[in-house]
């Protein structure tokens, strides 16, 4: 991410991060498919983790009370990144090409919610619906994180942004 900060996303090679990091490029890419990965390492964790959240919620629980759980599930995981989040999101929003990898990332995880909502019962619409509303929440609640100056934690700003999605639909 450094190298990225420093020089921009499109110009720095993978040779320049494999040295930065003392690797081969033949190591870096055991690892990475390429050099866009190295932003997106956690995604499948990330997915993982929503996916188990939402299976594991109670079977009374409705789609947004499960997506609800989810979304509290991973924001100790974000907040042990604190100091990493705002530097790699100036970096996806310089870069077209990262931002559109960021959106197939969103996308990924609203269908894998969906799909886990879907094992629960829930049926078509809903299922679908709620998986693109939490991701939704989880995205402004996102961007509010990195760029909040009083260092609030995500999981609060995601529960004002959840609340916040109650009011408007409460009031519909």
């Amino acid at each position: 991410m450094d190298l990225y900060s420093e020089r921009g996303y499109d110009v720095t090679t993978v040779a320049q991060i494999a040295e930065r990091a003392g690797l081969t490029e033949r190591t870096f890419f055991r690892h990475f498919g390429d050099k866009r990965e190295v932003l997106f390492s956690g995604a499948a964790a990330l997915q993982d983790l929503l996916v188990t959240a939402v299976t594991d919620a109670p079977t009374s629980a409705t789609p947004l009370e499960a997506v609800t759980a989810a979304l509290e599930a991973v924001g100790p995981m974000f907040d042990e990144r604190r100091m990493l989040a705002p530097k790699r999101q100036a970096i996806i929003m310089a870069s077209v090409e990262l931002q559109e990898r960021e959106l197939i990332k969103l996308a990924m995880l609203s269908t894998a919610l969906a799909d886990a909502l879907r094992s629960r019962g829930v049926a078509d619409p809903a299922a679908g619906l709620t998986g693109e509303v939490a991701i939704a929440v989880f995205k402004v609640a996102f961007e509010r994180w990195v760029e909040e100056d009083n260092k609030r934690d995500l999981t609060q700003l995601l529960g004002e942004t959840l609340d916040q999605l109650r009011a408007v639909t409460a009031s519909s």
